[in-house]
């Protein structure tokens, strides 16, 4: 059912226009975006937070590090 459902938007993807295709994927981010604004805990935000250009793994390497 699962894999119908897939080809089946895979073919009205396929037969979209190049602009709605830009609408498409434009709205898929605002929705993304949204959904994770809303529902993603702040902790979790901050792991991924970037600080001065890096993202936060690097930053916490360095600053444990001694750099």
């Amino acid at each position: 059912m699962l894999a119908g459902l897939a080809a089946f938007a895979y073919y009205k993807y396929a037969k979209m226009s190049p602009e709605e295709k830009q609408k498409f994927a434009g709205n898929i981010k605002e929705k993304g975006k949204k959904l994770y604004d809303d529902y993603v805990p702040a902790e979790v935000k901050n792991m991924f937070h970037k600080k001065d250009g890096k993202p936060a793994s690097r930053q916490s390497f360095e600053e444990n590090a001694g750099y």
